[in-house]
């Protein structure tokens, strides 16, 4: 949990230190050197804060961009709310049609892919997290046949939960190393840390005293969020997984946005002669006319790492939206007669949507880098668009105004702007909720009365 890392001694204990420590740990490490005590953890991820970057040696303009996507990507992917990360899932993947006939997500892909339902899946993930957090890190399977496990078993049989753990949950210090080498994309030692940790993939460790070890507890949620799940669809099924989740994303965008008052949503229009398509949606309020472009994208390896190609990867994965965006703008503008129900007398604005968060995608070390529009265009996590649909003290129109008339704020994340505001409760995300064996817990934990038993 966040307040944990702040809570430590010298704000050391990091998730992502700790996840790197865990890495050198598991693939240089072997069983005759000493157990580590408290303080020699903490000597570690102190030297782990001391490791020295490539922005201290650069003396280019770029540098600090290099810096900040390096940076931003090794941290903030550990700071996404946990309850919307797993709600969304079954939010997504169980509770909303697509538009086009799925190739690979039909009838049974859950059971096909996962080993059991989603909403088993889910609650697999909470539990196995719930452990963590209250006992030191540590899952002890034995804990499912304690007296008063049944509560948790009746629930989820204790055979699914073990299976399904041990497939999709559990590695040992061996199938790390393995990962780990498969994984490397470049022998800089000063680029390790913001490379692919197979943590991600396998959160639980084995091997390492009683029960399966959690070293990095934030990484068991994430496993089972929307993008861990993609991770998991795209090594079984490959690309048809990848676009049929795309088809499905694009979708939930419009659930969404159908959740904020008094707008009109729209779907893409098919225009021309050609049967060319605009934006993905198209939202009406009386400040302004929304242009909504879907990516169903994450960031690669050349952004989290800065590399010489990220600027061709930036453009690839975004520049098309930027450009769609500009053209229906235009199209709506120049009175096109399929647009004629958008009214042309407001302020016009570009929001690409994208799965996964794209840090510092809006600030002046990167926008630069993409497209120039006519009409300002931020691009937003889909997280932070299931904050700005909840907003009930002001128009979400009137505060996008704001913003982009600022032009320091312009730049930030929208989670920004969003922040200080009351919010009602997201009925989507409620929902998806809803689906899972531990709903009336808070998020991360097991219901009260079978938590002692099972952990």
């Amino acid at each position: 949990m966040e307040s944990s890392w702040l809570e430590s001694p010298y704000r050391k204990y990091t998730p992502w230190a700790l996840a790197d420590a865990t890495r050198v740990s598991l693939t240089c490490g072997n069983e005759y050197r000493k157990d580590a005590s408290d303080a020699d953890l903490l000597q570690i991820l102190d030297m782990y804060v001391r490791l020295e970057d490539h922005f201290l040696r650069d003396t280019d303009e770029d540098a600090l961009g290099r810096w900040l996507l390096r940076a931003s990507g090794e941290q903030m992917t550990y700071q996404e709310p946990v309850f919307q990360e797993l709600a969304r899932a079954a939010a997504m993947l169980s509770q909303t049609a697509g538009t086009r006939q799925a190739r690979c997500l039909r009838p049974g892909w859950e059971e096909e892919l996962l080993g059991t339902s989603l909403s088993h899946y889910i609650g697999i993930a909470q539990l196995l997290w719930a452990s963590a957090i209250s006992c030191a890190g540590r899952f002890d399977p034995d804990s499912l046949e304690a007296p008063g496990a049944e509560r948790i078993c009746a629930q989820i049989p204790a055979t699914t939960i073990m299976s399904v753990a041990e497939e999709h949950f559990v590695t040992d210090a061996a199938a790390f190393r393995q990962d780990n080498d498969r994984a490397r994309m470049t022998t800089d030692p000063l680029l390790r840390r913001y490379e692919y940790n197979p943590l991600r993939g396998k959160p639980l460790v084995k091997g390492y005293g009683p029960g399966l070890l959690a070293p990095v507890s934030q990484l068991i949620p994430a496993k089972a969020s929307p993008l861990g799940i993609y991770y998991t669809g795209v090594a079984r099924f490959g690309n048809v997984f990848a676009q049929d989740l795309g088809d499905l994303f694009e979708a939930y965008v419009g659930r969404q946005l159908h959740l904020l008052p008094e707008a009109v949503v729209r779907p893409e229009i098919v225009y021309g002669r050609s049967k060319a398509r605009s934006v993905d949606w198209i939202v009406i309020t009386e400040e302004l006319v929304l242009l909504v472009e879907v990516k169903s994208v994450r960031p690669t390896w050349h952004l989290r790492l800065a590399s010489e190609q990220r600027v061709d990867e930036v453009n690839r994965m975004l520049g098309r939206a930027y450009e769609q965006i500009d053209n229906t703008a235009a199209l709506i503008a120049g009175g096109q007669k399929e647009f004629g129900e958008v009214p042309t007398d407001r302020p016009v604005h570009g929001l690409i949507v994208t799965m996964e968060p794209f840090h510092i995608v809006n600030a002046p070390v990167q926008r630069p880098q993409l497209p120039t529009t006519t009409v300002p265009v931020t691009v937003s996590s889909i997280s932070e668009l299931e904050n700005m649909v909840t907003i009930t003290d002001a128009p979400v129109g009137r505060l996008l105004l704001e913003r982009a008339a600022d032009t320091q704020r312009s730049t930030y994340a929208l989670r920004e702007a969003l922040s200080g505001h009351t919010h009602t409760h997201n009925a989507v995300l409620d929902a998806g909720w809803d689906s899972y064996p531990w709903r009336h817990a808070a998020a991360g934990q097991v219901p009260s009365e079978s938590a002692d038993a099972a952990l």
